[in-house]
């Protein structure tokens, strides 16, 4: 699905029930009439460059999808796409690689917004390896793809404890992401597929709201026993480039003492 195929009218809507706004809530945010939200959203009226990056501001919309609109008004974009390897990004590249390296030995990567795995520390080589052992002797032409790896038949769900908890919250999080990157919900429709196939229909849903621990922790059954992690993600604040914007790093963190001192004893 192509952004620039769309109208305006039909980006700032879908953007504003992303956000679950109401016509009047945007109007009120942004300081102008419903009646004029209502014009531009019905394509009654255009918005000026000025208030069009104002309105995508406020609902938080992707630097993409913004630049998208942009063009959809007429206008020019606001927001480079430098590759990784580009000069101007090597400072921000520097940076994401040294999260990645002092995190060792517990498990770090880089993702894009395709959740393609762009750069990963000892720890979360270590961690694939140990899970899906096939990947490393895989000739990989494109890079590794996290939710490939997940709906792989020998891919990490396979090893998952307790994917009755991990696979709805991360199939939420999912739908979110689709909104904004439309070419996932090929792997997203995948997924789901999966979760219907191992857990059932009625459970597709209500399967992450049975925890009540305040972080939600996977836990994998390895050769070394069972492996307990959490994670925590990284992104750039107010970034004004749209690969960097796109880009995360999720850092994995031991939930528990047994998975603590495996990763020290492989690793250190």
């Amino acid at each position: 699905m192509n952004l620039l195929t769309h109208s305006l009218p039909s980006t700032l809507k879908q953007a504003r029930t992303a956000c679950r706004l109401s016509q009047l809530e945007l109007a009120m945010r942004m300081g102008i009439s419903q009646r004029h939200v209502s014009f531009v959203e019905s394509g009654r009226a255009k918005p000026s460059r000025e208030l069009l990056l104002v309105w995508l501001r406020e609902l938080e919309a992707p630097l993409a999808v913004r630049n998208a609109a942009l063009l959809q008004a007429g206008y020019a974009p606001a927001y480079g796409s430098a590759q990784l390897d580009d000069p101007a990004l090597a400072q921000a590249k520097y940076a994401l690689t040294q999260l990645l390296r002092t995190h060792d030995p517990m498990p770090a990567l880089m993702l894009d917004a395709q959740w393609n795995v762009l750069d990963w520390n000892r720890g979360a080589q270590w961690l694939a390896a140990t899970l899906t052992p096939w990947v490393v002797n895989a000739v990989q032409e494109t890079p590794l793809n996290m939710l490939d790896l997940l709906v792989h038949p020998e891919g990490f769900t396979s090893k998952m404890v307790n994917l009755h908890e991990v696979g709805p919250s991360l199939l939420a999080h999912l739908r979110e992401d689709v909104g904004a990157q439309p070419t996932l919900i090929p792997k997203l429709e995948a997924f789901a597929a999966l979760l219907e196939e191992r857990l059932g229909q009625k459970n597709l849903y209500t399967g992450g709201l049975r925890s009540t621990a305040p972080v939600l922790t996977t836990r994998f059954a390895t050769s070394y026993g069972e492996l307990a992690f959490f994670s925590m993600f990284t992104t750039f604040g107010t970034p004004q480039d749209i690969t960097l914007a796109s880009l995360r790093v999720e850092h994995m963190f031991a939930a528990d003492e047994t998975t603590h001192a495996v990763l020290k004893a492989q690793l250190l």
